[in-house]
């Protein structure tokens, strides 16, 4: 696999030859710099994610789902940001380099560690030469087969967590890239799981005991939807079902939390790039959260416990949310990143020139 570093390398110099390399967003896949250089550096948010990225980087590796390198980086690439410390923004850099060649075994791994990486670069803006092996690198990623799929089968396919992880990942190389036809079709398709299936609904369900409409299977249960009298509105089915067929008091199923945590990761890159996914199918996302806080009891604990904080970011709300956090698969760093509220903490103004009508 290593052998692909070097066609890359390549690959680079002649884009770069070519004037094929592409600036940054200014607006960020995550944050922008000026959003960043707005938070304390005092506290134990700040704490935590600064001695993260204190640590040694370690061997990136896209072939392991259970890799921390990922969001260890992504910790270096916020703290690069907001002290200018170089030492930083390099081993972020020489990071997404090594990663390069490590893809391997299921785009379920693919999914969850690759978009940290690509936010990383975002944020610290990777060398003109590097930046376009990384270009082409991710680009090639969308449709690189493992076990027979690819991130974008994967999105468009698989109604639950390795879906929503592959649309993270998916989502933030699109923007990455300044790609808006694949950015288009990855909010389509997320807003089908969502539940409009008029805008997408090509996913393969498993088991429909949890759906409420198993004749129109959707990603999340619709507002007021019941099964036998008893609410599951905001239920994620096909994640549920993991845990067995229906029934009541329902069980607290640890996978809904690792479905949402793809699904948080790409309905914020998507709302960045212009797209009013919080709102999309009366607040799916909200009405997920909602279900498992009000309904079963069941808060996000372990690496699910920086969610809420994004929750409580967009919607206003007040979900149990910790600090320090623990990062997830994907993403974290949220009770630095994003704490308070949308109101005291307005998320940043829709960037034009990324969005797609």
């Amino acid at each position: 696999m290593r052998s692909l570093s070097i066609i890359y390398k390549l690959l680079g110099v002649m884009l770069i030859l070519s004037g094929g390399f592409l600036q940054a967003q200014t607006i960020g896949i995550w944050l922008s710099h000026d959003e960043i250089m707005q938070l304390p550096m005092s506290g134990q948010a700040w704490d935590n994610v600064k001695d993260e990225a204190d640590q040694s980087t370690g061997s990136p590796n896209l072939s392991n789902q259970d890799d921390r390198t990922n969001v260890r980086v992504l910790a270096k690439a916020l703290v690069y940001v907001r002290t200018g410390d170089d030492s930083y923004r390099q081993d972020v850099i020489n990071a997404c380099m090594d990663a390069i060649g490590t893809e391997g075994g299921r785009t379920l791994a693919l999914g969850r560690e690759l978009g940290a990486y690509v936010i990383s670069a975002d944020l610290v803006g990777l060398p003109p030469d590097k930046d376009a092996i990384w270009r082409q690198f991710i680009r090639d990623m969308l449709t690189h087969e493992l076990s027979g799929k690819t991130l974008i089968s994967t999105h468009e396919e698989r109604p639950n967590n390795w879906g929503c992880h592959a649309g993270a990942t998916r989502a933030a190389i699109a923007v990455y890239l300044n790609d808006t036809v694949e950015l288009e079709r990855t909010a389509e398709v997320f807003k089908g799981w969502l539940g409009d299936r008029s805008s997408y609904a090509g996913f393969s369900y498993g088991d429909l005991d949890w759906q409420s409409d198993p004749n129109n299977p959707v990603g999340i249960n619709p507002l007021g939807a019941t099964i036998n009298g008893n609410n599951v509105d905001g239920v994620l089915p096909d994640d549920q079902r993991r845990g067995g067929g229906f029934t009541w008091p329902p069980f607290q199923e640890n996978y809904v939390y690792e479905g949402l945590q793809g699904a948080i990761v790409q309905a914020t890159i998507l709302h960045r790039a212009g797209y009013d996914v919080f709102n999309w199918e009366d607040q799916a996302i909200l009405r997920a959260y909602t279900w498992l806080n009000d309904e079963i009891n069941f808060p996000a604990s372990g690496d699910d416990n920086w969610q809420p904080h994004l929750v409580n970011y967009y919607y206003g709300t007040n979900f149990p949310a910790q600090s320090p956090t623990t990062p997830g698969k994907n993403n974290g760093w949220t009770d630095w990143t994003h704490a308070g509220t949308s109101s005291s903490n307005p998320p940043p103004a829709i960037p034009q020139n990324v969005r797609v009508e």
